[in-house]
């Protein structure tokens, strides 16, 4: 079973409204000790995202040290004194429904350590950081091999699951078997390394190499 974005996602979100202070915020940050949260408007939906980085630009500019403010719009934010003026946007935001896998992929792609979590009208629903996606390698080992055999090797490329040898140690696993054809094994192989827990995968397939 894959795991999905609200298997692992925080539900109680701390957020701020468009119109919040830049006092307030920070004092929300320090008590609550977060580094980003979602910024919403009227509608309670995520118009974008206030982090650390863009309270401290007016710290910095303030500070005026050379070179700064090389980056369109920090002269902005140094001014800035709401949320709807300090904050990134658009939002990069991901579905509940999405995958861990996609999740992760996201964050890593857009470098954003969080991602608030919307539903199908643009609501806040909640949060997913990345240690809520590295939860996921916290599954046993026999539950891992299991859904390779059945649901993967099985179900999902109709071989038959005793021609294959499936060994998973600390999630890294091990799968020996006759492949027919080299793209056959291939996207087995890429099915395996989907599966939730999965570290690593090392071939020992039997197949036809091109």
């Amino acid at each position: 079973m894959t795991t999905v974005v609200s298997d692992v996602m925080t539900r109680n979100v701390v957020s701020v409204r468009k119109h919040a202070q830049f006092k307030e915020i920070a004092l929300v940050m320090r008590a609550r000790q977060l580094s980003a949260f979602p910024v919403l408007d009227s509608n309670d939906k995520v118009v974008g995202v206030v982090s650390e980085d863009d309270l401290l630009v007016k710290e910095s500019y303030q500070a005026e040290h050379p070179g700064f403010l090389a980056r369109r719009g920090d002269k902005a934010k140094a001014a800035a004194l709401t949320a709807a003026e300090l904050m990134t946007r658009p939002a990069i935001t991901v579905r509940p429904e999405a995958s861990v896998a996609e999740a992760a992929r996201l964050m890593h792609t857009k470098h954003v350590k969080r991602l608030p979590v919307v539903g199908a009208d643009g609501k806040l629903v909640g949060v997913v950081s990345r240690v809520d996606l590295l939860g996921v390698y916290d599954r046993p080992d026999d539950d891992i091999r299991t859904e390779i055999l059945k649901r993967v090797i099985g179900t999902g490329f109709g071989l038959d699951s005793l021609a294959f040898q499936v060994r998973v140690v600390a999630g890294v696993v091990t799968i020996a078997g006759p492949v027919e054809r080299e793209p056959v094994a291939l996207s087995l192989l890429d099915a395996v390394r989907e599966v939730d827990g999965v570290v690593a995968v090392r071939d020992r397939l039997s197949y036809p190499r091109s």
